[in-house]
Order: C-alpha cells, then structure tokens, then sequence
C-alpha cells in the first residue's frame, strides 16, 4: 500500500520539518510513503486542488469533525486497508482555511487527530508520527505502550 500525504504548504517551522524527515525515514522500511506539498490558496481552491491530487485512491480529510481513533484502533485499521487490497490511500491536510464543504462530501473518509484544531504543520508530524506507531504495532516492535 501506497500512503500519498497531501498538505497544503511547505512546513516553515524547522521543528516540524525535523519531525518529519525523522517519521519519514523510520517509515521507510515498512511502508511507501510520499509527502507532496500543494500552493496555499483561498479555502476552496487548495480543496479542488487536494481532490484533483488525490483522484483515483481511497481518501481521508484530516478534520476535528471526522472521528477519533486510539493508535491500536487506527493499525488495525491499517491492517483492514492491506487485507482489502487498497492499492493508495491519500490523506489530506488543509491549509488555514480548512477542508471545504465540498471536499468533506467527497472523500472516503474523515480522521480527527484530536478535537482540536491542529495548525498544518504540526498536524503533518502527528500524522507521521501516528503512521509509524501502526506499523510498528502491527509489526510487534516495542515502541508502542498501553
């Protein structure tokens, strides 16, 4: 399975960008996983633009209003994806304006990290961060605890 993460921006905080290169290559080993970076625009703009990028494979908008997941929940939903032979999954991570109505009606799915609003960036890590936990999970190494 290929993981397409589409966001809106180039991380700008050195932090954020050091997160992801270090999710990014801890990933490499269990998981194909592709960062690409959309031109900030006006709110329905970067939305048609994510959804043009994303056209074709199993969608998911980063959204507080879409559900939570623990990480034990979100591996074997990883796990689920694998055994239903899903070939790429796109997640999408909005710009300041958010997802729009629009593209929320035309995804998949909707992922809540949290019930708060995540600026991108930070978002971006946490997703990267939560990738390799599931497949860390689901590949027995110590690095999750309940």
């Amino acid at each position: 399975m290929h993981w397409r993460i589409l966001a809106i921006g180039k991380p700008k905080l050195g932090f954020a960008r050091d997160g992801i290169e270090e999710y990014a290559l801890r990933l490499r080993p269990m998981a194909t996983v592709t960062l690409e970076y959309l031109k900030p625009a006006a709110a329905s703009e970067e939305s048609a633009a994510l959804l043009r990028r994303s056209e074709g494979m199993h969608r998911i908008a980063l959204d507080e209003r879409g559900p939570q997941y623990t990480s034990r929940q979100f591996a074997a939903r990883v796990g689920h994806w694998e055994q239903q032979r899903v070939k790429e999954i796109a997640l999408l991570i909005g710009g300041a304006g958010g997802h729009s109505a629009a593209l929320r009606a035309a995804v998949d799915e909707e992922w809540a990290l949290a019930r708060l609003t995540l600026q991108h960036e930070l978002a971006l890590v946490v997703v990267m961060e939560q990738l390799y936990r599931a497949y860390a999970i689901k590949g027995g190494l110590p690095y999750h605890r309940d």
